[in-house]
């Protein structure tokens, strides 16, 4: 140090001590809620007790907010976590933590104040998880499958597993693209918790066998779930059980494969080509609807709009969509092959249908339509009217 700058410092030194001093000699004080945050990452490092069957791995909270009032904070996170060996990537679920100060003083962490999480709940508007529900997470390790129900007895889960562990072989069979060939399925308790966990209406849901959760998008989902409706479920058969099942992991199987630009009677039509095609239904005997519109007359114009599929609409309508569907894939998987009909679903989640089409068919979107109206009046048209 030059001589000049020595002197300087040796001016200024005593008028920093006394701005220290008037400070009070001591370093700035933590964030108002740095004693909160820490106490969330505390939380996160030994997950309730309620949990320890499920086998986690990478439970971690993101903070996003703290409010803090007296003894009590209140707190937003994003919880990331994984199921060991089937998630690839960390799940997200929006959180409310609600915290207390053991000692209820001030403040800042000074003096043996502790904060601890004292309710976990999910944030406002966001879906609830299976451990928020108030039955124990009861788990069952399939071949293929990991199956995790609440308020479900021991002997429905194993069955659900069975019926999974057969689902992902005949998915793979269907779809030989690149997937996990393993599955997770939620079974929650009831109807309403099963729309909780996807956080939607229970009338979206009454009737149907099970959903798939997970984006699309062309990229691998890391947390797809099958989520069974328990309700529903029990009272399909068990070849409807097998069905509903097979067909939703096929959805797991093609999600990286699917996005915005695959047509929905491709995709629901191939997760039901998987579902039956080893079966013994026929095409009248599994589309029943379609089939006593077909003989009424009421041929379908056009293969089935997305809009088709959506709930809340005509169950019938609905039904004759997704029979519509199958019947479209079978058509194809019968004429141009199971491989010709792989790599429409591929393509058609890249390029425009049009091209998808003429690269892996060649033919357009016209010529299919007809060959499947002539499909349908010959797998369906047989028999008399139906008044």
């Amino acid at each position: 140090m030059d001589p000049v700058r020595r002197a300087l410092v040796r001016l200024l030194a005593p008028a920093l001590c006394a701005l220290v001093a008037v400070a009070g000699c001591a370093a700035p004080a933590p964030p108002a809620d740095a004693e909160v945050r820490r106490a969330v990452a505390d939380w996160a490092a030994a997950p309730p007790a309620r949990l320890a069957s499920i086998p986690l791995e990478g439970w971690s909270y993101e903070v996003t907010s703290v409010r803090r009032d007296g003894a009590r904070a209140d707190v937003r996170a994003e919880l990331r976590y994984r199921l060991a060996g089937y998630d690839t990537a960390a799940a997200g679920s929006a959180r409310e933590l609600t915290l207390t100060r053991s000692d209820g003083g001030s403040g800042s962490g000074s003096g043996g104040t502790a904060w601890r999480v004292t309710a976990e709940r999910p944030a406002p508007g966001a879906p609830a998880q299976l451990w928020d529900q108030p039955d124990p997470v009861a788990v069952v390790r399939g071949a293929h499958c990991l199956v995790l129900g609440a308020g479900q007895s021991p002997q429905t889960l194993a069955g659900i597993a069975a019926e999974a562990d057969r689902a992902v072989p005949a998915a793979s069979a269907a779809w030989p693209g690149p997937w996990a060939r393993r599955v997770v399925v939620l079974v929650p308790a009831t109807l309403d918790a099963m729309a909780a966990l996807l956080g939607r209406p229970a009338d979206a849901y009454r009737g149907m066998g099970a959903v798939t959760t997970g984006a699309t998008g062309g990229g691998p989902a890391p947390a797809d779930r099958v989520v069974v409706n328990p309700e529903g479920y029990a009272e399909l058969s068990q070849a409807g059980r097998q069905t509903v099942l097979t067909h939703e992991t096929t959805h797991v199987a093609t999600r990286t494969a699917t996005t915005a630009r695959t047509p929905q009677w491709l995709s629901e039509g191939f997760a039901d080509w998987a579902a039956y095609r080893d079966g013994p239904l026929g095409p009248a005997e599994a589309a029943p609807t379609l089939a006593r519109a077909v003989r009424l007359g009421d041929l379908p114009a056009a293969l089935p709009a997305d809009g088709a599929f959506a709930f809340g609409g005509g169950q019938d309508a609905m039904a004759r969509a997704y029979e519509g569907a199958w019947l479209a894939c079978r058509l194809i998987a019968a004429r141009w092959g199971d491989a010709a009909l792989d790599r429409l679903y591929a393509l058609a989640g890249r390029e425009p249908l049009p091209t998808a089409l003429d690269q892996a068919l060649g033919t357009d979107l016209p010529a299919l339509t007809k060959a499947w109206q002539q499909a349908l009046r010959e797998d369906l048209g047989q028999g008399t009217s139906e008044e």
